[in-house]
């Protein structure tokens, strides 16, 4: 039997209809999934997304420890500060995507996706020496709420009673909780994390301001339309890096690291031979992951997730197309079992909002 995240018993009085993932028990929509994703569009949502992995890493030398060992630059941190970050092989090939916040001076949080936080607290075990650190998986031990939209901000300081800071990935703790500032979804949305006892209690407060649960059926969308990866789809460990486009969580002036080497030469050489972009496609079906993109006859790229997005009214897709290929705009063909369907080629996001941070 999958675990439950620490809001089951909420989620289901609210109707939850429940999906499994890596283990968990999750909510995969609340009836509607179509409305829940206007209501993050045009209002406020939360999601619980309590099976992403969390990891605590703690000590003197933490900072130092952790800036070896992935792309971003974690000793300019402040503390309240946060990053995007991978962690990667020597060959720079993904490990994992993370969220890297400075709690305090010696204490940092990594968020990682779903199922990734044993493997990554491995990882980083593998390579703890002599250092003065301490790791530990707290991925159980906190609930952890997604809330989104354009009026998630105005909801959340209605629900805590306090006015909230607009800097992306940077948090702050205000009573019980920990805030975040970030934007997966492609819309202004905020992390809150919070010890399970105190669930309930954050779970009302929500609610009560105008925010809606929602589930992973109109996550994913979103997700998609919003252009960010995710472990099992657009990342694996056979994936370089650069690949993924996410040069903001890359640092080139800081010392050396794991897989600096193979990133530097991508970027000295400006060759990097695939990229992940996205496809508006003819036809209202999803593609199934895998399927190739042609140009011509030739394969070009592979569909690594696809969803049906509303406000375009048409399929969508994310995959990874390979150089001289790349034009926006282009015009390709997707090998589907039940014959070929024309796509346009597209930057990411296909949806872009004002004031996200796109993180």
């Amino acid at each position: 039997m999958a675990d439950r995240t620490p809001v089951h018993d909420l989620a289901a009085a609210a109707g939850a209809v429940f999906v499994e993932e890596t283990g968990w028990e999750i909510a995969g929509h609340y009836g509607d999934a179509l409305d829940e994703y206007r209501h993050v569009c045009e209002e406020a949502a939360f999601f619980d997304v309590s099976h992403r992995g969390l990891i605590e890493v703690t000590g003197p030398d933490a900072a130092s420890f952790l800036q070896n060992l992935c792309t971003a630059d974690i000793k300019a941190l402040a503390i309240g500060a946060g990053c995007e970050a991978f962690f990667t092989t020597a060959k720079a090939k993904i490990i994992a995507r993370a969220l890297i916040s400075r709690v305090e001076e010696k204490r940092f949080w990594l968020d990682v996706d779903p199922g990734m936080g044993d493997k990554v607290h491995k990882h980083l075990d593998h390579h703890l020496i002599s250092e003065q650190v301490e790791l530990a998986v707290r991925t159980r031990e906190q609930v952890h709420l997604h809330l989104a939209g354009p009026q998630a901000r105005m909801v959340f300081e209605k629900a805590i009673g306090a006015d909230l800071p607009d800097l992306p990935l940077h948090h702050r703790t205000i009573g019980d909780c920990f805030l975040r500032r970030h934007d997966p979804l492609g819309v202004p949305g905020y992390d809150v994390l919070c010890l399970a006892s105190q669930a309930a209690s954050l779970w009302q407060r929500l609610t009560a301001t105008g925010a809606k649960p929602a589930g992973m059926e109109a996550y994913e969308i979103l997700r998609v339309e919003a252009g960010t990866p995710r472990t099992g789809a657009e990342i694996d460990e056979d994936r370089f890096v650069v690949e993924l486009g996410r040069t903001r969580a890359i640092c080139y002036t800081k010392g050396c690291y794991l897989g600096q080497e193979p990133i530097v030469m991508a970027r000295d050489r400006g060759q990097v031979n695939r990229t992940l972009l996205g496809l508006k496609i003819a036809g209202s079906e999803p593609l199934a992951r895998g399927v190739s993109v042609l140009k011509d006859t030739t394969a070009v790229g592979q569909v690594t997730s696809s969803v049906v997005s509303p406000r375009l009214g048409s399929a969508i897709a994310l995959a990874y197309i390979r150089r001289g290929s790349q034009t926006p705009g282009a015009k390709l063909e997707i090998d589907t079992p039940g014959g070929r369907r024309t796509a346009e080629l597209v930057g990411l996001p296909f949806i872009s909002f004002p004031s996200s941070s796109g993180q």
